[in-house]
Formats: structure tokens, C-alpha cells, sequence
């Protein structure tokens, strides 16, 4: 029986193992379908770790090749075959061998292929996860020691390209991405803190930054975020707001909405929200450990990529105003 299991498509895919594959005899017999003569779309279901000379075999059980002699010599010769992926596969029967590695190499017909996003949140991985036909409960899972005693899942599904195969659970998936997180978290020293700021604090960072600015900007603004907290300043940030709200991806915050009865709400509550916001990836990780220097306590988004930094209140008023104008004007649109 084939194991289920998951498999990050970024750390190696299906082990194309073919040795020992007999080579092919000189035949009068066809050993390939002809090109033109396609049928109906079938699915195959590959399995983390599934041999190549096994996928041919039941590429030529469905009908989608003549040979599987041929495609496992195919697939020999095309080191681009290491990169079929676990998942169900849609693909054309009748079939020449390349066209079908090719179909079986397009993430398109993958519906087993799920991608988190830098910045998403949990509640868009599980939106992923069901549209992938991932289901199952949500049980309690494994978080790594060094981030505490928290529960939440919000900031440790770390973003990558996955390939799940068929059969594979929400929990499973759910734990290969807190693996993935907990193998970065640990390489680049996460676990070691910043300072007096424990690990989860420098996630909670990470997730504020991939939020709330360019990647070329991501030290500057943690050095914003320490700056203040040094002082107890509120952060008074909107993507705290937008996240309490649900509004994420809005531009401007009303002031209503900075008075939201909330945790998150960085307006109203000083120090860092109580949960990471959305799922970092390895620039705003590993900005967060490393800020920037400098003196700054307030920074603004006057236009797209345009994002400047201040210690003076006064000037910030003023891209304030130059931030509204732009915004009038249409430039974030």
C-alpha cells in the first residue's frame, strides 16, 4: 500500500528511481501513441516518493500512454521528470509519452498543488486546503517548544509551494507547513530571540512587516516597531486594525475604525498584538531579527514604493497630507 503523506515541491519532489529499467528493444510493434489521436481526460493520483517506472505503469493502465517501456526511457533521458509533484494529476489518455510528462509536469492539472502565500493568513490556507479537496478536522497540532505555550496557527504555516497526494488530511498538511516554518525558524535563529524579544515576539514582528511595507523597506520598519515599543508607544498600525476588522487589503483606515474593541488593535492597546497577524516568509523572518539603524518613530507610505521615515511628528504630519493627496488622486489603485 502507497504511504500518504505530503511533500514540499521546494525541497524535491517524486524520486524518479528507474534503475534497472530494461532498455528498449527494436520492435515493429507501435510504441507510442501518435500525436492527434487524444481521448478523454483522466485522473492519476502520484504519491510522495512514487517511482517513475510506477507512474508509467499506470499511465499505461489508464490508457494515457501505449508504452510504458517508453516512458520510463522518456523519463530517464529528462532530468525535468524529477519534477513531477504528488497530487492527483488531470491528463489526456491516448497520448504520446512527452506530451503526457509534459501535462504531468503542468502545476495547472495538479489539483493537489497549494500555495501559501507570504502574508496570508490561516483562514486563507484552510480557504486553499478546501479547494484542493484537503479536508478533514483540524485537530490540535505540534507547535514548535520554542515559541511557548501558544496555540495559534496564525504566523507558523510558512510560505511555500506544497504537493500534497491524494488522501492527505488538513492536519497533515497543516503540520508539513509548521515543519517547514520550524526548519527556517531554526536556521536563521529565531529560537535564540532578539534581545529582550522572545521568538514568537519576533514572529509576531515578521507578520507586521510583511504586512506593512515593501521587502526593501522591512528593516526599517522593524526598527520603527522596536523604537516605539522601547518607549511604550503605541505601534498604531492598520494592518493590526484591518486584522481585528477583516478588512484586510484596504488602503485607508477610518477613524471609527481605530476604535475597535480589540487586542489587535494597535491604536488603543500598546505593545505587540497578542498573535502574529499573517504568515512571514524569510525576508520580513529574517528582518525582524536584524533591523535597521536608526532613530525613527513614525513611517508612511506617501505612494506605491515610496515609504519614508521619521523621528519628527511634524514632518510625518506633512506626508501625511502628501499621503491623502496621493490617495485622492487615485495613486494606489
Amino acid at each position: 500500500m502507497k504511504r500518504r503523506s505530503v511533500k514540499i515541491v521546494s525541497l524535491g519532489l517524486v524520486t524518479m528511481l528507474l534503475a534497472g529499467a530494461a532498455a528498449l528493444t527494436l520492435s515493429s510493434e507501435p510504441t507510442d501513441f501518435p500525436q492527434g489521436s487524444e481521448g478523454p481526460e483522466v485522473m492519476i493520483s502520484v504519491a510522495e516518493g512514487e517511482t517513475g517506472s510506477a507512474i508509467a505503469l499506470e499511465l499505461a493502465r489508464l490508457g494515457v500512454i501505449l508504452s510504458s517501456k517508453t516512458f520510463t526511457s522518456l523519463a530517464i533521458s529528462n532530468p525535468s521528470a524529477r519534477g513531477i509533484s504528488p497530487g492527483n494529476h488531470r491528463i489526456q489518455s491516448h497520448i504520446p509519452s512527452k506530451i503526457a510528462l509534459s501535462q504531468l509536469l503542468d502545476s495547472a492539472r495538479n489539483s493537489g498543488l497549494v500555495k501559501v502565500i507570504e502574508g496570508t493568513t490561516l483562514s486563507d490556507v484552510l480557504l486553499a486546503l478546501k479547494k484542493a479537496s484537503i479536508t478533514g478536522e483540524i485537530r490540535s497540532h505540534k507547535l514548535p517548544s520554542f515559541l511557548g505555550k501558544t496555540q495559534s496557527l496564525e504566523g507558523v504555516l510558512f510560505p511555500a509551494s506544497y504537493a500534497f497526494a491524494s488522501g492527505t488530511s488538513v492536519h497533515d498538511a497543516l503540520m508539513m507547513m509548521i515543519t517547514n516554518f520550524e526548519k527556517v525558524a531554526l536556521s536563521s535563529g529565531v529560537d535564540k530571540g532578539y534581545g529582550s524579544y522572545s521568538p514568537y515576539d519576533l514572529v509576531k514582528v515578521a507578520s507586521l512587516l510583511q504586512i506593512e511595507g515593501d521587502p526593501s523597506d522591512y528593516s526599517k520598519i522593524a526598527r520603527v516597531i522596536y523604537n516605539r515599543l522601547k518607549i511604550s508607544m503605541p505601534l498604531q498600525l492598520n494592518s493590526t486594525v484591518q486584522y481585528a476588522n477583516n478588512t484586510r487589503g484596504r488602503i485607508a483606515l477610518s477613524r471609527n475604525a481605530t476604535q475597535i474593541r480589540s487586542p489587535y488593535n494597535t491604536y488603543l492597546h500598546t505593545g505587540l498584538p497578542p498573535t502574529p497577524i499573517s504568515n512571514p516568509g524569510l525576508q520580513a523572518i529574517s528582518a525582524a531579527q536584524h533591523p535597521a539603524d536608526g532613530d525613527w518613530l513614525y513611517f508612511i507610505t506617501v505612494k506605491p514604493h515610496d515609504t519614508r521615515f521619521t523621528k519628527s511628528f511634524a514632518e510625518f504630519q506633512g506626508w501625511v497630507t502628501l499621503y491623502n493627496k496621493n490617495l485622492s488622486l487615485g495613486a494606489f489603485r
